[in-house]
This record gives structure tokens, sequence and C-alpha cells, in this order.
């Protein structure tokens, strides 16, 4: 288990000391993220004359509606990928029973050119022993 990261960071103009198992990068990258959502926000006038409790609440539903989409795309991703697993499964059994189809099916080639070319012999004998048997 990592140890844990105490680190301060910026959100809002004021200083926090966030903790956790998480990198130092990473707790800065979460508060880059709210403060972005803060600065994007407050550039709407709309926004700027609600209460700041309202903002606030405001922000809070942004960013869970972003962590639920966010969820929503990676729940799709998975389900995607455990489709092209199964996919790729399916393509790989098919290719193994294609193989052993062309196996056998070279098997049964030699072997029919191997009784041809007995066949063959066997002409060439028959033909001579009648060419034999005219004189």
């Amino acid at each position: 288990m990592s140890s844990k990261t105490d680190t301060e960071v910026i959100i809002g103009g004021k200083i926090f000391t966030l903790s956790g198992y998480e990198s130092e990068e990473y707790l800065q990258k979460v508060a880059s993220y709210i403060n972005n959502k803060m600065d994007e926000y407050g550039k709407l006038d709309a926004f700027r004359r609600q209460p700041y409790e309202t903002q606030s609440v405001l922000l809070q539903l942004n960013i869970a509606d972003d962590y639920f989409k966010s969820k929503k795309q990676i729940e799709l991703l998975e389900e995607e990928l455990q489709n092209k697993e199964k996919e790729l499964y399916d393509l790989k059994h098919e290719l193994i029973a294609s193989q052993i189809k062309q196996e056998s099916t070279e098997k049964t080639v030699k072997e029919q050119q191997a009784e041809l070319n007995e066949n063959a012999k066997k002409i060439v004998r028959l033909e001579t022993e009648l060419k034999e048997h005219k004189k």
C-alpha cells in the first residue's frame, strides 16, 4: 500500500491541504480541474448573478454530470471491449477450424496424388503388358 500524501493546493484562490493515497501530481490535477470549472462558469453572467450557495450547487451538479457521463462512457467502452474480445475469440476458433480443415484437405490431396501416381504406374504397366501381348 502506498503512503498517504499531504499536499497544498489552491482552489478558488484559497489554500487547502489535500490528503490521500494518490500522488501529489494527481491531487494537483484534481484541484486544477475544479479551478477550471470555476473559471468556466465564472465567465457566465447568469452564473455570477447567482448567490454563492447556488453557484456552489451548480458547480457540484456540473462536476457530478461530468462524472456520470464519464462513467457511462467507460461502461460503453468496456462493453465494446468485451464484444471485441468475444469477436476475436470467435475468429481465433474459426481460424483454428479452418486450419484443421485445410490440413485435412492437404492430407486428402496427398493421398489422392499418391493414388493417382499408383494408378498412372498401373496404366503404364498395363499398356506395356498389352503391347507385349500384341506382339
